[in-house]
């Protein structure tokens, strides 16, 4: 590898982490900056490493990911009895926490959102509080899943790259 290949591959590990760590933050798309880097290197390269099968199945994993971590989150509140006040409010409880800071923002306010919202429409304290811990667990579900298939598509990319026949 020349240096202008190393530069290249280490600026695209670089954004690829960015990536990495989007993936636990809902408002950064983690898994399309991975993919989109992965893009834009091939492309860069005349594809020479990293092909358009590679491209293709990460692209389709990409999607598959991103719709499975939309349902975890619904699915984890109404696991537990959200209602759609509950969703609206873990919603506006994750935009609040961001806000406010990283960690406590990405842990409580989705759930203070959930539980906020389901007294407002009525419910009880204790359904409140189960629809917000559904909320959080979905959340959690969905973040892992992204973290898990972003660190799996960087280890992909690495090794294609590195040891790849070319």
């Amino acid at each position: 590898m020349s240096f202008g290949d190393i530069a290249l591959f280490a600026a695209t590990l670089i954004i690829m982490l960015g990536g990495i760590i989007g993936c636990l933050l809902p408002a950064m798309p983690g898994i399309p900056i991975i993919w989109v880097t992965a893009l834009l290197y091939a492309l860069i390269t005349g594809f020479e490493r990293i092909g358009s099968d590679y491209l293709l199945t990460f692209g389709i994993i990409s999607v598959v990911t991103l719709i499975l971590d939309y349902v975890a989150g619904i699915y984890g509140a109404k696991r537990f009895g959200a209602s759609k006040w509950g969703m609206f409010g873990a919603f506006i409880g994750m935009i609040v926490g961001l806000i406010l800071g990283f960690l406590p923002g990405m842990i409580l306010g989705p759930f203070i959102g959930a539980v906020a919202f389901e007294l407002i429409a009525g419910k009880q304290s204790g359904h409140a509080l189960k629809a917000g811990f559904g909320t959080f667990i979905g959340f959690i579900g969905g973040t892992m899943l992204k973290l898990v298939v972003g660190t799996i598509m960087v280890s992909v990319f690495i090794h294609d790259v590195l040891w790849s026949s070319g």
